[in-house]
């Protein structure tokens, strides 16, 4: 019997890909709606227009359509109130009567503009951040302590660059037809644009790290923390050079691997982590040369962000470093629960010492189950020790603002194959910024009392706790071998 066509060019099929619509009993009955689960004869990986990689990024387009919206509350626009009976003339930010907090938009894109001396006006002045510098507000209006920008060196270039591009962007609409938005509205659309291209780059890298379990990438691009966090700070900036720096340690590209990780290190604290992990896997499998060139390419990238500014301005340099060492405990971190709970009052210094010897006591900890765990090196091993390493840095550190919860977030589905208990957690704190929003509420708005705010937290850390539990429960009970590809088949599809 003949075939009516000819035969595909190209005939390899993926038989190594896991599918959700037969591996997850959910998936499968949601399938239903659309035909049921994938059918055993089907061509996997031959598909030239919807990939999976090209239908995870739509939908974390479409997430991340959605996480705007949440914060486009505190983008109103209001008149500027008129003086002396006069006129009104512009307008202005609305966030009259606290809009911020009741409306839970609050976005520190939003409020850094001023905070950090990004304003037009700053501009025309010549300024940058970690040479400008002011003064805090002082008790009974005298001045206060003298302030830098207290950001990373590279989330610091980050926010001069969008600042320079909403200066250019405002001037190039003057005199046209386009409407004129506030700057500091444009602002935030402009690094909302660059903060969605990072967080789709995460995605991608995420998937591209595990091609079998390929569309894990669909839990990641709509985690109930994208739509709440994914404008709220810069913390998607790191997670993305993260998961790069992850997908290259996966290709055995330990050169980029540096680059990358020392470029997360130079956007925030907790890439730090990947170096233990490393160092652990090195040491298991007995590649210490990898490891001393993945450090060296990270420490010439971090160097090459921050030298040139520890330099040129020493001072502003070192502001977010001050400013972390002599905080105390934030809000979320459970050292405040416990000071709220006891009256106990430590000294700043003996929390740092409390938190640093807890995170030695974490990445101890976590060494010694890496080196006892049966399982292979795998990419799904490297994930599982950083999450290990993150949590336990969030669970002991002094500070875990809400959006700081995104760092978890692809790297649990790569550590933890359990869709359900995933999304639960991720529903859990995200839920969390509800009471952490009513506790800047005046006591006439507030919603919730503030002790509804801590039981909040105790239950986001009781769940983080029971993801890592599951985590080092199977990494002592890990095959030693990792699953191989059919030989039918090769492992790569024709189309990812």
């Amino acid at each position: 019997m003949q075939s009516p066509r000819p035969l595909a060019e190209k005939r390899r099929i993926n038989t190594w890909r896991i599918l959700p619509s037969r591996a997850n009993a959910q998936v499968a009955a949601a399938s239903e709606v659309i035909g049921g689960p994938v059918g055993r004869h089907a061509a996997i990986g031959r598909s030239r227009n919807w990939t999976p990689v090209r239908v995870v990024l739509l939908m974390g387009l479409l997430a991340l359509a959605v996480s705007w919206f949440g914060k486009a509350g505190c983008l109103q626009q209001a008149p500027v109130p008129s003086e002396n009976g006069e006129p009104s003339s512009g307008v202005r930010l609305n966030w009259d009567n606290q809009r911020q907090y009741y409306g839970l938009c609050y976005s520190d894109v939003i409020a850094m503009y001023g905070a950090q001396r990004l304003t037009l006006e700053d501009l025309r002045h010549g300024t940058m951040p970690y040479r400008t510098f002011w003064y805090a507000p002082g008790a009974d209006g005298e001045e206060g302590t003298k302030r830098y920008t207290d950001q990373p060196v590279l989330i610091g270039g980050f926010l001069y660059a969008v600042a320079r591009a909403t200066q250019g962007w405002q001037a190039l609409v003057d005199g046209t037809p386009i409407p004129r938005q506030l700057d500091v509205v444009t602002f935030f659309n402009i690094a909302a644009l660059l903060l969605a291209l990072f967080w789709l780059l995460a995605v991608w890298a995420t998937m591209m790290t595990d091609r079998r379990r390929i569309w894990i990438g669909a839990l990641m691009a709509l985690s109930p923390l994208l739509l709440v966090h994914g404008f709220t700070a810069f913390d998607v900036i790191p997670v993305a050079l993260v998961a790069l720096a992850m997908l290259f340690w996966a290709r055995e590209r330990v050169i980029l691997t540096g680059v990358f990780a020392g470029l997360a290190a130079a956007a925030s604290v907790y890439p730090l982590l990947l170096i233990p992990a490393l160092a652990v896997i090195c040491a298991r499998d007995r590649r210490m040369h990898d490891f001393a060139a993945t450090v060296a390419a990270a420490v010439i990238a971090w160097l090459a962000v921050n030298l040139p500014v520890l330099l040129a301005y020493p001072q502003g340099w070192s502001e977010f470093y001050r400013t972390w060492w002599n905080r105390g405990a934030e809000p979320d971190s459970l050292y405040r629960l416990i000071i709220t709970g006891t009256g106990w009052s430590p000294s700043v210094s003996l929390l740092n010492a409390l938190a640093l010897v807890l995170i030695a006591a974490v990445i101890a900890g976590t060494a010694y189950l890496a080196l006892r765990s049966p399982a292979p090196s795998s990419p799904q091993f490297f994930a599982q020790l950083m999450f290990l390493l993150v949590a336990g840095y969030l669970l002991v550190g002094k500070a875990w603002s809400p959006q700081h919860s995104l760092w978890l977030v692809p790297l649990a589905v790569l550590a933890i194959p359990h869709a359900r208990l995933l999304l639960a957690w991720m529903v859990v704190d995200a839920l969390v910024w509800v009471p952490r929003m009513g506790l800047f509420l005046d006591p006439s708005r507030k919603w919730l009392p503030d002790e509804w705010f801590y039981v909040a937290v105790v239950v986001r850390a009781v769940f983080l706790v029971v993801l890592c539990g599951l985590v080092v429960r199977d990494l002592l009970r890990a095959r030693t071998t990792p699953p191989q590809p059919s030989a039918a088949a090769p492992p790569v599809p024709a189309y990812a």
